[in-house]
């Protein structure tokens, strides 16, 4: 048997390169400046590189570090060329979290095909690419990675309140989870997602503005602060979940149905 330290749950990610994408503003710009603060070397991506720069400023002050890259999870060629400028910053890509996403707040039959297609790509089309194209790098590499797909609550339910496909693509972030896990088990990457229930976030502003303050109708009445999901990032990006792959943990404080 192999000596594991008591207790085996080490966050140390020191020697790590993170890839974060969706980290200019919300739950993404949160999960870089922890995965820094742990040690990590982090890649933050989005569209937006001026909010980029401001972040990766924030985490060199703490005593991190970050370098800003221009991705648009929509663009097959700007994802590779992602990678690549991760690679030439600190090498092989070993943590992948696939955040960036974007809501629809229209009823499925008055959704334009644009819409439709600019959904799809976002939540899922460029999730699947960037983990391809990651988990390619690490094979050649021979080296462990980490991949955490940012999915949500409404994978597992919707209210019929108007965001329809968000719910389909979310379900489906779910179930490319489970089937890369497997797909790459051999390889050892490890793919867990993260179910979010309504936190704080620019999306959730917008959610609010539309609907009111819908939270208050759930149990504990709050939306959770972004901080509530460190813990379980962590623990699924840390070598200690080793043995962790294929799940999707659900953090929601009890808002949604069973």
């Amino acid at each position: 048997m192999t000596d594991f330290p008591l207790p085996y749950a080490s966050t140390d990610l020191t020697g790590q390169v993170a890839l974060v994408t969706g980290a200019s503003s919300g739950l993404g710009h949160r999960f870089a400046r922890v995965l820094a603060a742990n040690g990590a070397s982090v890649v933050a991506t989005a569209r937006r590189v001026d909010r980029l720069e401001q972040l990766s400023a924030e985490i060199a002050a703490a005593g991190g570090t970050c370098v800003p890259v221009a991705l648009d999870v929509t663009d097959a060629g700007s994802i590779v060329e992602a990678v690549d400028a991760a690679e030439a910053a600190f090498g092989t890509v070993t943590i992948l979290v696939n955040n960036a996403g974007v809501p629809d707040a229209q009823r499925a039959h008055k959704m334009s095909v644009e819409l439709v297609d600019s959904v799809i790509d976002t939540n899922l089309r460029g999730p699947y690419l960037l983990a391809i194209e990651v988990a390619r790098r690490l094979i050649d590499a021979k080296v462990p990675g980490r991949m955490v797909n940012i999915s949500s609550m409404g994978a597992f339910n919707y209210d019929g309140l108007g965001a329809a496909l968000y719910s389909i693509t979310k379900s489906a972030v779910n179930r490319m989870t489970e089937a890369l896990a497997v797909e790459w088990a051999r390889f050892n990457i490890n793919v867990n997602g993260i179910a979010p229930g309504a936190f704080s976030s620019e999306m959730m502003d917008g959610m609010v503005s539309r609907l009111g303050p819908f939270y208050e109708r759930t149990p504990r009445k709050r939306l959770g602060d972004p901080a509530q999901l460190d813990s379980t990032l962590l623990y699924l990006c840390a070598p200690a979940s080793e043995f962790v792959t294929g799940t999707v943990i659900k953090v929601d404080d009890g808002q949604g149905p069973r």
